[in-house]
C-alpha cells in the first residue's frame, strides 16, 4: 500500500539522519592535566616526592569530595611528565573520574609510575604545548586547564608566552605549582628565591582569567601545596554549558 511506503521511507529517512549526527559526549565539569617537571633540577629524592604527594594530594578527603561532586559530569584527568624540547612522556592518559573505583585507578597509577627523563633542560613553553594538544580531546568539558608544577625557568625552545599567541589557548586555563628552593639555591645556577621564581609564574607562565600559581617550599611541600591547589582549582565556579565556545 502506498500510504505504508511512504511512512516506511519516511522511518528509513529518520533513521539515516540519526546515524549521520554525531553522538553527544558525557557532559564534563572540568578537564584537568597535570604536567609535572622532571628536568635535570629534579634528582630522585625530589622526583618521588613530588609522584607521591600528588597521590596523597589526589586521595585527600577534602579533594575526593570535590572530584566526586557531581558523576552526571566527572572530572577528566591526565598526567604527563615534561623535561626537554623532545621529553613529554604520558603517565596517566585520560580518565573520566566518575567513581571512587576509577579515582583510585589513578592514584595508583600515578603514584607507582617510574620516571622516564629524556632531557635535563626545562623546556616549558614546549611542554605546555603539548597539554594544550591533549585537551582537544576534551572540548566537550566546561572547563580546561593545565596545571604545570616546575622548580625553574624556561631555558630552551619557544617561551610560554609564545605558545600562549596559538588559538588552541584561548580557552585553556594554566595554573602552576611554583617549587621554590628554601634554602634559595638552585643546581642551574638562577638562586631564585621561592618569591622571586613565583613572580617568574605569574609574570611569564600563567594563563587565563582565573590563573593563579601556588608555591612549595621545596618539594617535601609538595603534597600540602598540590591539595590546596587542587581544592582551589576544583572549586571554582562552573555555569555549566553555556560556557562552552
Amino acid at each position: 500500500m502506498i500510504w505504508m511506503k511512504k511512512i516506511s521511507n519516511a522511518f528509513l529517512t529518520s533513521v539515516m539522519l540519526c546515524a549521520a549526527l554525531p553522538v553527544q559526549a558525557q557532559e564534563c565539569s572540568i578537564a584537568l592535566v597535570l604536567a609535572l617537571d622532571v628536568s635535570g633540577s629534579v634528582n630522585e629524592v625530589e622526583y618521588a616526592q613530588q609522584i607521591n604527594g600528588l597521590a596523597v594530594a589526589l586521595n585527600d578527603p577534602d579533594v575526593r569530595s570535590l572530584i566526586l561532586f557531581s558523576t552526571d559530569a566527572p572530572v577528566a584527568l591526565a598526567a604527563y611528565e615534561w623535561s626537554s624540547r623532545n621529553h613529554q612522556y604520558i603517565i596517566q592518559p585520560w580518565i573520566s573520574l566518575d567513581s571512587p573505583s576509577a579515582l583510585d585507578r589513578a592514584i595508583t597509577r600515578i603514584r607507582t609510575h617510574q620516571k622516564i627523563r629524556a632531557g635535563l633542560k626545562t623546556a616549558m613553553g614546549t611542554a605546555l604545548d603539548f597539554g594544550a594538544t591533549m585537551l582537544e580531546q576534551q572540548s566537550h568539558c566546561w572547563r580546561r586547564t593545565i596545571d604545570v608544577s616546575g622548580d625553574g625557568i624556561n631555558n630552551i625552545g619557544v617561551s610560554p608566552q609564545t605558545v600562549y599567541h596559538d588559538a588552541i589557548f584561548d580557552h585553556i586555563t594554566v595554573n602552576a605549582l611554583v617549587v621554590g628552593n628554601p634554602s634559595n639555591t638552585a643546581e642551574d645556577g638562577t638562586a631564585l628565591s621561592p618569591e622571586a621564581l613565583r613572580q617568574y609564574y605569574e609574570t611569564e607562565v600563567i594563563h587565563g582569567p582565573e590563573a593563579f600559581a601556588m608555591v612549595a617550599y621545596g618539594y617535601s611541600d609538595y603534597a600540602r601545596a598540590m591539595q590546596r591547589k587542587l581544592l582551589r582549582e576544583l572549586s571554582l565556579p562552573v555555569f555549566g554549558a553555556l560556557l562552552q565556545d
